[in-house]
């Protein structure tokens, strides 16, 4: 069985984070949701979500980590040391790190320096803190084994192109013909 953790900070988009963490459920993919700033974690717009553990030192080896966005959230995430030690450590074993709005510039860019030489997007304006990667304004962007995405409105397309990397075309299509995406 594949595995994936959804980590949130203070502050994470919730669309962004609960979006994938369901649609890779249903896809048959065991997720675990990691709280970095805790157990109970509060949202962006002020949604609290219970994790299922917090993130500890070195915690657990997954096929995927996703990084919700939110601009507090990503702030937050690149803020922890743990966080940047687990995201590295899968990048360099060439396992699956996909990232959301802020997240591809504050925390891959900003705080772990793997998007060089990458083409990524992310929210709109947030490129312009990113050097020696290529930023395009489609919807999802898929480099190796990064992928990146715009915003909320594009969570459910991005947790499609998660489980299509991790699962195949044939079970992400059964995913989206399931949920109408």
């Amino acid at each position: 069985m594949k595995t994936a953790c959804v980590l949130l900070a203070e502050g994470f988009e919730e669309v962004e984070a609960i979006s994938p963490a369901d649609y890779l459920r249903r896809a048959g993919i065991d997720v675990k949701i990691l709280g970095v700033t805790g157990m109970t974690v509060r949202g962006s717009h002020e949604i609290q979500v219970q994790a299922d553990a917090e993130l500890g030192a070195g915690r657990g080896d997954y096929d995927c980590v996703v990084l919700p966005g939110g601009g507090i959230g990503a702030a937050n995430l690149a803020a922890s040391p743990v966080v940047g030690e687990l995201v590295k450590r899968h990048f360099a074993a060439g396992k699956l790190v996909a990232a959301i709005c802020a997240a591809p510039a504050v925390v891959l860019h900003g705080a772990c320096g793997i998007l060089a030489g990458k083409r990524f997007t992310g929210y709109p304006g947030t490129e312009a803190n990113v050097s020696g990667a290529s930023f395009l304004e489609d919807r999802v962007v898929q480099d190796g084994n990064i992928i990146t995405s715009r915003s909320a409105g594009c969570a459910g397309e991005f947790a499609y192109a998660i489980v299509n990397y991790l699962m195949g075309e044939d079970k992400a299509d059964e995913l989206a013909a399931k949920v109408l995406l």
